[in-house]
């Protein structure tokens, strides 16, 4: 008899990403922790549906686990919409001593309530790096005064478009699919991203200006079902606790190697990278922090400035 209890962990990523690796991680050492008891096989490239069709099977109790974007859950619970703000965090140091702190720890918790107020059914395990936006255009920039007038591709979410505008420039939805024959045919100047999703998407045959601005620093969160995280004894929680918290390790290192690696590409290819100072950007966008870090995130976001880099 089979004594094996096998889980689904599905994500909208390939399996050349950083993130794929670091969930690969996290099922090898599940399995080891669990002396083979706990086996988690892993869906990627979207297989079983996108990042919103993921957290709703979640919820459903028809997945077990998955990995999202901080801005795909900010739909469903509420406080993740934090990661959006620009400048919320000070650098990567700062960034990380939140996630592996106390605050982060609450944030994790939080993932457990929806807007409502009621249970999300769904429970955060640990963050994954996604990297920082950044801009690339067809010019450089350094400065805010640089995007004044540039149609920058933003995603359709009013944080963003706001803090493009503070900057100076026009923000343009349009879907990630099409960017790359938007930014061909000069319907939008630039975009925003990080530098592996830069390489990826080949927008570096099309842009040759990027700059290191880092404006928003958005984390991948490890998600499991809430019907799941029931069903399981304390034992087997900390056997993925544990798990969870060695891949986020992992996953960081395998992240930091793709960047190195995707700034290596761009400048073989050519592509002209910036590290502006970030003061002047930093205070450009002071209103739209105001404005969407106010209310429920508040005090979130005052606990936030307090960890020290």
């Amino acid at each position: 008899m089979d004594d094996v209890k096998r889980m689904k962990l599905a994500h909208n990523l390939p399996t050349t990403h950083p993130v794929h690796a670091g969930l690969e991680y996290f099922a090898e050492r599940v399995e080891i922790l669990s002396g083979g008891e706990l086996a988690f096989e892993l869906f990627p490239n979207a297989q079983l549906g996108n990042e919103p069709q993921s957290l709703e099977q979640l919820q459903a109790g028809t997945l077990d686990a998955t990995k999202v974007g901080s801005a795909t859950l900010g739909s469903f619970v509420p406080v993740t919409k934090v990661f959006s703000l620009p400048y919320l965090f000070r650098s990567e140091a700062h960034f990380w001593n939140v996630l592996n702190g106390e605050v982060g720890e609450g944030i994790l918790e939080r993932l457990s309530i929806n807007a409502a107020g009621n249970d999300s059914q769904l429970r955060g395990l640990a963050f994954y790096d996604a990297g920082s936006r950044n801009f690339y255009a067809k010019r450089s920039i350094k400065s805010p005064a640089d995007l004044e007038g540039l149609k920058i591709r933003v995603m359709n979410d009013p944080v963003a478009m706001d803090m493009v505008s503070a900057l100076g420039g026009s923000p343009t939805p349009i879907s990630f699919g099409e960017l790359y024959t938007a930014l061909q045919q000069g319907v939008v100047d630039g975009a925003e991203n990080n530098p592996p999703s830069f390489v990826t998407s080949r927008h570096l045959e099309v842009t040759k200006e990027f700059s290191l601005n880092h404006h928003s620093r958005n984390p991948d969160i490890l998600i499991f079902s809430a019907q799941t995280w029931d069903e399981l004894s304390e034992i087997e929680r900390g056997w993925i606790k544990q798990a969870a918290q060695e891949s986020s390790i992992f996953q960081r290192k395998a992240w930091a190697e793709g960047v190195e690696s995707a700034l290596e590409i761009m400048r073989e290819e050519g592509v002209r990278i910036y590290e502006p100072d970030l003061q002047p950007f930093f205070e450009a966008t002071a209103g739209v922090r105001e404005k969407y870090g106010s209310g429920a995130l508040k005090t979130l976001v005052d606990q936030i400035g307090k960890v020290s880099d």
